[in-house]
C-alpha cells in the first residue's frame, strides 16, 4: 500500500500545472441570421486564431499577461468584432476605443479610454501597467503617450467596416450594444491575467466610457480568477462585476459558474445583459451569457471549443455555457 502511495504521490508531483486560454468576441453583436455563413465562418476562424495565439505563448511557458494581450490582438485585428478595426462608431461618427489589462501577481493593470487612433489599444493598456505609474490614461493624453512607447497608430479609414457604417445609420436615433473583446489566461506558474479591447455602444456619446478599461468592472484578475465581461458596460461598471465575481469564487467558494450566473442575474434585474469569461486555478471556464449569443472559445484541461451562439445542450431562454 506504502508503495503504490509513493507512485501515486511521484505521479501527481510530475504532471504539469494546468494552463488554459478563454476568448470572447462579444455578447450582444452576434445573433443567428444577423451575419452570413461566411461572415461566421471568418468570425469563428479568428476565434481560433485567438485560442492559438494565446495557447502558443502558455505552451511554451510565457506568461498569462503574454497570452492574454496576444489573444486579443489577433481580435483587434479582425474586422469581425467591436475592438480596433471593425470598432464601431460613437454619435460623431468616430471610433473611440478602450482597453485594459490586469495580472494576477500584484494586482498590476493599465488601462486606456476614449483613444482614437490606436491600431491595438490593448498594447496601450499594457504600456501604461509597464511603462507609467498610473493605472488608466484617456483622450489625447494616452495617444500622446502611446506615441512616445512607440505603440502603432492607423488612420479612420483602417478601423471602418461596411457592416459598422450601416450599424451607425440604422442607430442615429438610439445607441446600441456593440460588444467588446477579451481573453483570460492561466500560465504554469498559476497566474492569471485578464485582457479587454472594445470600441463602446453604436452611437454612443463622444467621451463615452464603458466598462471594459474600468479595472474591477469589466476586467479583473486576481490569484484563483480572471475575467473579462460583455455587455451593457453601464451596469457591469454599478454592480462592480469582475472584482465581485472573483470576490464570490475565493471568499464564498462558489464555483466560476455559480459566481457568474449569479452576477449576470444582477446585471439583468437592473436592466442589463451580456456575459463572462471566466477561469479558475483549475484551468476550467465559465462563459455564460444572456444574450442570444456570445462569440467564445477556450482550450484548456476541459477541452477546445469555439462557439457564436447557444449550444445545443444549453437553455433557450438562458444561454449558459457549461464548462465541460
Amino acid at each position: 500500500m506504502l508503495k503504490l502511495l509513493a507512485i501515486a504521490a511521484m505521479f501527481l508531483s510530475s504532471a504539469e500545472p494546468p494552463i488554459a486560454i478563454a476568448v470572447h468576441g462579444g455578447a450582444g453583436s452576434f445573433a443567428p441570421g444577423v451575419l452570413g455563413p461566411e461572415e461566421e465562418a471568418e468570425a469563428r476562424a479568428d476565434l481560433r486564431r485567438a485560442l492559438d495565439a494565446g495557447w502558443a505563448v502558455l505552451a511554451a511557458g510565457g506568461s498569462a499577461l503574454d497570452a492574454a494581450v496576444a489573444a486579443v490582438v489577433v481580435l483587434e485585428d479582425s474586422p469581425h468584432f467591436n475592438a480596433g478595426r471593425g470598432a464601431v462608431y460613437n454619435a460623431a461618427g468616430e471610433h473611440e476605443l478602450d482597453a485594459a489589462v490586469m495580472e494576477s501577481e500584484q494586482a498590476r493593470a493599465g488601462a486606456v479610454a476614449a483613444v482614437k487612433g490606436i491600431r491595438n489599444p490593448v498594447l496601450a493598456a499594457r504600456a501604461v501597467m509597464e511603462q507609467s505609474r498610473h493605472v488608466l490614461l484617456v483622450g489625447s493624453g494616452a495617444e500622446a503617450f502611446a506615441r512616445r512607447q512607440g505603440i502603432a497608430f492607423a488612420d479612420p479609414e483602417w478601423f471602418a467596416t461596411e457592416r459598422r457604417r450601416r450599424a451607425f445609420e440604422q442607430a442615429r436615433e438610439q445607441a446600441a450594444s456593440g460588444g467588446t473583446v477579451g481573453a483570460v489566461a492561466l500560465d504554469r506558474h498559476g497566474r492569471f491575467a485578464a485582457a479587454t479591447s472594445t470600441g463602446g455602444m453604436t452611437y454612443k456619446l463622444p467621451g463615452r466610457v464603458g466598462d471594459a478599461p474600468l479595472i474591477g468592472a469589466g476586467t479583473w484578475a486576481e490569484p484563483g480568477c480572471a475575467v473579462s465581461a460583455t455587455g451593457a458596460g453601464e451596469y457591469f461598471i454599478r454592480t462592480a462585476a469582475a472584482r465581485t465575481l472573483c470576490l464570490r469564487m475565493n471568499w464564498r467558494g462558489e464555483s466560476a459558474e455559480e459566481a457568474a450566473r449569479a452576477l449576470l442575474a444582477e446585471v439583468s434585474a437592473l436592466g442589463g445583459e451580456g456575459g463572462f469569461i471566466v477561469l479558475d486555478r483549475r484551468g476550467d471556464a465559465a462563459l455564460p451569457f444572456t444574450t442570444a449569443g456570445m462569440a467564445r472559445g477556450y482550450r484548456g484541461p476541459g477541452g477546445e471549443f469555439v462557439r457564436l451562439f447557444a449550444d445545443p445542450l444549453e437553455e433557450n431562454g438562458a444561454p449558459l455555457h457549461q464548462s465541460r
